[in-house]
Formats: structure tokens, sequence, C-alpha cells
């Protein structure tokens, strides 16, 4: 990645974006398409390729990311970080927290913590036998008279991101932002022909688009140079204009970091692959176990799910016959219930504490194995980056 150079550009949506999330959906059986964003890498990486000789390989890709109308690069806020405010009401009904509520109005952050069980407060919390990793809370202890939690906007600046990095406390609510996005629900509706009833099968469903505030964009960088263009984004032909966008050296000086000497923590900036263990994704190796102080996290999003397969029964004397069944009959067999594979990702903002920093890590994703191409895929378009940082 520190090898190649990359060129950024800027993605506006010339209509809404539409990217479905990945259940399985066909018309009838299962009527309501979820809509996922911002879309993995791997979607926009497809879109910028298009631009390109389809002989062009071996590229490089990172991101995508949300561009504010000031040309700020806007990230998932870390999961961990709270904000501190002041009470504005008497001292007889001070407001209590809420880490639910996301507040513009605060004055300093502080993080999650790894609790401390020699702490006479969790004295009673029993864990499980088997070593397990310490929930995280929010350090109440460090409030001062009148302060209490919230949480700031779920998007943060390049700049905040850079210094929260750095371990330094955040002071302003302006490098955070609201989600900049609506939500478009999109009935599709086909009737029978001569009636007024909608048709038994494949008669309705719903899609969910994205529409963009207007100002923002997408970003995302390429280890190639594009044309401006436009090329398609997302479903059912909607378009983006590309144009080349200027990186400032301070971001990518945070993307190419390696991890500080004294580090203990780091921040997800991509999705990463979740780890699975028997018939359980998990957040992070079970490698981890013993040098990871603490997580903070959602849940994974998972991929996959019950699909409905066609499987050839019996055989065909020759091939012109299997031709004529397949043209005949639209289909190879009787349908048959099966399980797709599945995947999860761990979401972009993740944050984990350690105690010792694991060795040459680089990527939230299997131990790499130059025999696995889809492994060697996942890493060339940056899935699960980390960047690296200090605790306050």
């Amino acid at each position: 990645m520190n090898e190649r150079q990359m060129y950024w550009y800027k993605i506006e949506p010339i209509d809404v974006l539409l990217f479905r999330d990945a259940k399985p959906f066909s018309p009838g059986e299962s009527a309501w398409a979820k809509g996922l964003f911002p879309p993995f890498p791997g979607t926009v990486f497809q879109s910028l390729r298009s631009a390109l000789d389809k002989h062009t390989k071996d590229l490089d890709f990172l991101g995508p990311f949300l561009l504010d109308p000031q040309d700020r690069l806007c990230f998932p806020t870390p999961k961990d970080l709270l904000a501190v405010s002041w009470s504005t009401t008497d001292k007889e009904t001070t407001e209590e927290d809420n880490l639910q509520k996301q507040s513009p109005k605060w004055h300093r952050t502080l993080r999650l913590e790894p609790v401390d069980l020699t702490d006479e407060a969790w004295k009673h919390l029993v864990f499980d036998e088997v070593e397990r990793l310490a929930p995280m809370v929010a350090p109440f202890k460090k409030l001062k008279q009148g302060e209490f939690f919230c949480r700031p906007y779920p998007w943060i600046t390049a700049q905040a991101l850079s210094e929260y990095l750095q371990g330094k406390e955040l002071t302003e609510p302006t490098h955070f932002q609201e989600t900049p996005w609506d939500v478009q629900i999109m009935p599709h509706i086909q009737m029978q022909a001569n009636k007024r009833q909608v048709k038994d099968e494949d008669g309705y469903f719903t899609e969910v688009a994205i529409r963009l505030e207007p100002g923002w964009r997408l970003v995302a960088g390429i280890s190639v140079e594009l044309p401006e263009t436009v090329i398609r984004l997302g479903g059912e032909g909607h378009r983006a204009l590309v144009t080349p966008f200027q990186v400032p050296d301070t971001e990518r000086r945070m993307f190419n970091s390696d991890p500080p000497k004294k580090g203990n923590f780091a921040y997800l900036l991509t999705p990463g692959l979740g780890v699975k263990e028997e018939a359980v994704y998990g957040i992070y190796p079970s490698d981890w176990q013993s040098i990871l102080a603490g997580c903070a996290s959602d849940r994974p999003l998972l991929w996959g799910g019950v699909s409905q397969i066609r499987r050839k029964i019996g055989g065909y004397e020759n091939k012109d016959e299997q031709i004529k069944q397949r043209s005949t009959n639209g289909e190879q067999g009787d349908k048959e219930f099966a399980l797709l594979p599945q995947r999860a990702f761990v979401p972009s903002g993740t944050v984990y504490r350690f105690k010792k920093l694991p060795s040459k890590l680089t990527h939230l994703l299997p131990k790499n194995d130059s025999k696995q191409q889809w492994l060697k895929s996942f890493y060339t378009l940056n899935y699960g980056k980390l960047l690296w940082g200090i605790n306050q």
C-alpha cells in the first residue's frame, strides 16, 4: 500500500444511490430489499474500474469515505468516544447521562474504558470461568460536578480523527457531523393485464435508496489515473460524476502510519472481515484474547442467508438432449432448500484497546495466504485497514 501511488477522486451522485444489503432478494418471496450505506469497498472499486480498460489488473484501492461540503474527509466516529456536557438545569434537576443521545452541545470528550475489576463498584460482577474480554464502560469518576455524558455526532472529520489518534482531548463539536443522507422508499408494483389487481408473483417489491444531502460526496483512492468521467454506481443504472481530488498530506500520512512504539489501540478505518469461531462470528481474532484489554463496536454486518436454488435431478443421454430439456422447462431441476455461504463484516469505527500490540498487523483480516486469491483481494482493496493511536 505504501509503495504504490494512490490517485484520489470525488464521486458525486447524480441521482439517488441504491445499494442493497446481502440478504437474498426476490420479488414475491422477500419483497423488501434493505439498503446499505456507505457501500463496501468492493462495490465502489468495481464502479471506478469500469472506467478502465478491461485488461487493467492488480490495482490497490482505499475507501470510500464521505466528503462534506467544505471538502473535509469524514469517517465514522470512534465507537469508544463520549462527549461531556454541562448541565443547563438547576441543581435539583441535574441532567442525567444518556449514552444514546447525540448532541452538538458539549465541551470535551472522554473514552470508554475497560472495567477495573478491582474497583469496589464491580465486586459483585461475575464473569465466566473461561477468560473473557472485560466490557468497556464510561469513566464516571472523571466527570466534574455538573457534567454528564452524551454522544458526539456519528461522523468525525479527518482533523479531529488525527487528534484522537494522538490521544488528544477533543473540544470542537463542529468537527462532528450528523448522518448526511435520507432514506427514500421506492415501491415497485406490476399489475395484471386488463385487471386492477397486482400480479400474484413478482408483482410487488420495495427497495430502499439513499439520497445524499446537497454538497456531500464520496471519496476513494485507486492506484491508477482515471479520466474525469461518469460511472454507474449501485443499482438501477444510477450515475455518479468522478473528478480528481487532492487529499491533504496529513490525511495521507494518517492512512499510511505504522503502529507507534507507545501505541495501545487501533481504530478500524474500513469494514473488517469477521472471524468465524465455529458457527459464531467474532469482532476480533481469538489469538488476540490474551493481549486485548477491551473493544468497542457495533454488531457485525452479516452477508448471505437462506436461498432457493435449483439442482439437476437425473442425467441426460447427450448434450443436445440437455439443451433441449433446459429450453423446454426453463430450469434444470426442482427447487431445493439450501444455505448460501455467509461472511460477517466488523463495522468501521470499531476500536481495539491492547495490553500489548500484535506484531506486524495492518488489517483486520485472516492471516495472509498467497494461495487464497479471495484473501489477496481483501488486502488490495484495503478491507479492515487499521489506524494506530495512543490513548489519552
